[in-house]
């Protein structure tokens, strides 16, 4: 049994990795502002209440996992927000905002939670297919692209800097899928498969594959 910590674990492909990941019998610590009762009926380890930008609170949760001898087999950095920007509306304190918390936020977690780590621990980032360069062929979205970018780059440079430490990386994008985020668009797939998949790439991550762009399907992405 291996204990896997998931952020913005109330709803959507959060609460979809907690539900998967429970029934195949491992340990969930699910971080989340305010869990939703979908997910306080997991059954699983709630860590509730914390702000993922408050960099204080982020270290009184870490030193409380250490307290505890907690050791942390798998980070899925799943918390993020969507705001659509586009450059005749461009709301510099919304791509501030995205930035915090989509790049900025799983990076000072993954450094508070290194003495938590386990022996050959995994780190999954959540990013998307619309931090791609190669694949932004329709524009917009600015602070949501911009910041998937910075997360995807965070990642690749975890990958360089744990792979001494024996720590994995993967940087994953979770396809369209029929969340509230996406508004449940009808073209999108199920958090189910969705997350079927994303645990295929977890589960065959190692040290040789380490910071590579992978799609749930099982693609790897271009930059």
């Amino acid at each position: 049994m291996a204990t896997y910590l998931v952020t913005g674990s109330n709803r959507g492909i959060g609460l979809e990795y907690c539900r998967q990941l429970g029934q195949r019998g491992d340990r969930v610590i699910a971080l989340c502002r305010q869990p939703s009762p979908e997910l306080m009926a997991l059954g699983v380890t709630l860590e509730t209440g914390l702000e993922l930008t408050d960099t204080a609170g982020v270290d009184a949760f870490a030193q409380g996992l250490q307290e505890r001898a907690i050791a942390i087999d798998v980070v899925i950095h799943n918390a993020a927000i969507v705001e659509r920007v586009s450059l005749e509306q461009l709301d510099l304190d919304s791509l501030r905002r995205q930035f915090e918390v989509n790049a900025i936020a799983p990076l000072y977690l993954t450094q508070a939670l290194l003495p938590c780590l386990s022996q050959g621990a995994k780190i999954a980032l959540m990013t998307s297919r619309m931090g791609s360069i190669a694949d932004n062929s329709s524009g917009g979205s600015y602070g949501y692209r911009m910041s998937k970018v910075a997360l995807s780059m965070a990642g690749k440079s975890l990958a360089h800097d744990l792979k001494p430490r024996g720590i994995a990386v993967a940087i994953l994008h979770p396809g369209l899928v029929q969340t509230r985020m996406t508004q449940f668009t009808p073209s999108g797939i199920s958090p189910e498969a969705s997350v079927t998949g994303l645990l295929a790439r977890i589960d065959q991550l190692t040290l040789d594959k380490t910071g590579s762009f992978w799609h749930a399907n099982g693609e790897q992405l271009p930059w």
